[in-house]
């Protein structure tokens, strides 16, 4: 399965090669480095947040995972730099990704 169609059923996983063991980002089913092929590591991943920005009333964030994955993702609450964070929602919305975290 792709990591669209499980990010469309709202999961999210970061691919990886099954041979080298490299994070593949952006998701792709061969490896960039080694040219194996990738999996997904399932898992509820912690990432960090690297940097946000606010417009409006509504923050968003990078947030980082893995130290390989960057997301962009809507948060709640105001954010703090270094922050663990988890992603609580994600999908596909009009052929976007979208990411939410807590």
């Amino acid at each position: 399965m792709s990591f669209e169609s499980r990010l469309s059923k709202g999961e999210f996983c970061i691919p990886e090669c099954s041979e080298c063991k490299k994070i593949v980002w952006p998701p792709s089913e061969v490896c960039s480095h080694c040219f194996g092929n990738v999996r997904l590591k399932e898992g509820d991943f912690e990432g960090k947040i690297i940097e946000f920005s606010r417009q409006n009333d509504q923050y968003f964030c990078m947030v980082e995972f893995e130290s390989a994955v960057r997301i962009m993702a809507k948060i709640s609450v105001t954010p703090e730099i270094g922050k663990s964070v988890k992603i609580s929602k994600c999908g596909i919305d009009n052929g976007n990704y979208f990411f939410q975290i807590i």
